[in-house]
């Protein structure tokens, strides 16, 4: 099988991440942070290593760096952690429903109201509807970086220089865009939320939440962090405050080498070649007129959706993989993004490769395709 789902889990993952995950298994067993024996001093060292290593790649001081299960776990955490009190927040036309779910929930729970900002093809006007959504009481933004539908990307500097400018509150949806964009704080993100297994190479069940300190974040979990354990109030302290109870032990040292593979690959060169393989795609795509793929002059993250006329988008995937190719279709848990690139209710297929795909296999897709077609 032929991965190319790998904005959902990149697959097969370096050959240095298997191997540090091996070794995690065979010799940090101990509980990190929770005693001063031996065990779990060697494993809380592995521990505060990634975190380094994360906080090197995205600018951020080592302690701002918290480890989640997932990029979903992350960004609860910091829109739940912002907006628990209520107020005003934006979100895009193409968010995720990792945004838009607990946005809508704190709508119904805690008196949270929200706007949609649509996204135009020129940047500066998707800029505009953002900022004509602001309220005197908007407390942040929240937007997807890069959409996992169709890859576009979202002009996330200029809604920063937007946020700073009125002081609200700038959360990233950083999923599909880590790894393969330059992301930092230094964009002007207050967090980065992000998953591990996608584009940064790590396994799956690991993300990160990234904070820059401005804005402390009212928590949604509370429980054992290994410090300050005679109070019953969760401490203060960063990563600490954001990470109750024993991390991921074995996948954050995984995804502590995934981010070193990435940082030297590079996230540009890496992004060239998968970029240069969706090209590639397209080019051969377009030879049938019962393809339709959904790209037009904006800027992409290495992602191409499309549908085959007449064959539901989920049939299509299936029939791809009887034929030996991973691709997603259907909605991608993305309700919003497909309603605004008006692909409701069937969704789209969608192919994402990673740095380990090859032209060959490339040409390979677009033929079983074709043949659909």
């Amino acid at each position: 099988m032929i991965n190319f789902d790998n904005s959902a889990s990149s697959f097969p993952k370096p050959l240095r991440v298997r191997r540090a995950v091996s070794e995690a298994i065979a010799r940090y067993g101990g509980n990190p942070g929770r005693s001063g024996h031996t065990l779990s001093m060697q494993a809380a060292e592995k521990v505060y290593e990634a975190r380094e290593t994360a906080a090197a790649f995205f600018g951020a001081e080592t302690e701002n760096v918290a480890f989640t299960a997932n990029a979903t776990f992350a960004l609860n955490m910091a829109i739940k952690g912002i907006m628990q009190y209520g107020g005003h927040m934006v979100i895009s036309g193409y968010e995720h429903n990792a945004v838009s779910r607990p946005v809508y929930a704190l709508s119904q729970s805690r008196g949270v109201t929200f706007s949609t900002a649509e996204i135009d093809l020129d940047d500066d006007r998707t800029v505009e509807n953002f900022e004509r959504l602001i309220r005197p009481d908007t407390k942040c933004i929240c937007c997807t970086a890069a959409s996992n539908v169709t890859g576009r990307i979202l002009p996330y500097r200029k809604l920063a220089a937007l946020c700073r400018e009125r002081d609200i509150c700038f959360i990233g949806d950083c999923s599909q865009a880590a790894g393969l964009l330059d992301i930092t704080l230094g964009d002007g993100f207050d967090f980065i939320c992000t998953s591990g297994q996608k584009a940064l190479c790590g396994p799956s069940g690991t993300g990160l939440l990234i904070t820059d300190g401005r804005y402390p974040l009212s928590t949604i979990i509370e429980g054992g962090t290994g410090t300050g354990s005679a109070l019953l109030a969760q401490p203060d302290e960063l990563p600490e405050r954001l990470e109750s109870g024993t991390v991921n032990t074995v996948g954050i040292i995984g995804l502590c080498e995934g981010i070193r593979f990435v940082t030297e690959q590079t996230p540009a060169a890496i992004m060239r070649h998968e970029q240069a393989l969706c090209d590639r795609l397209i080019r051969r795509l377009s030879r049938s007129r019962r393809i339709t793929v959904y790209r037009t002059e904006a800027r992409y993250v290495p992602i191409v959706s499309f549908n085959v006329e007449g064959i539901s988008s989920h049939e299509v995937s299936q029939r791809l993989s009887d034929k030996g190719f991973a691709l997603r279709g259907g909605l991608h848990c993305a309700a919003l993004a497909h309603n605004s690139l008006g692909t409701l209710p069937q969704g789209t297929v969608r192919f994402s490769p990673s740095v380990f795909n090859t032209s060959r296999q490339t040409d390979m897709l677009a033929d079983a395709i074709l043949s659909l077609s």
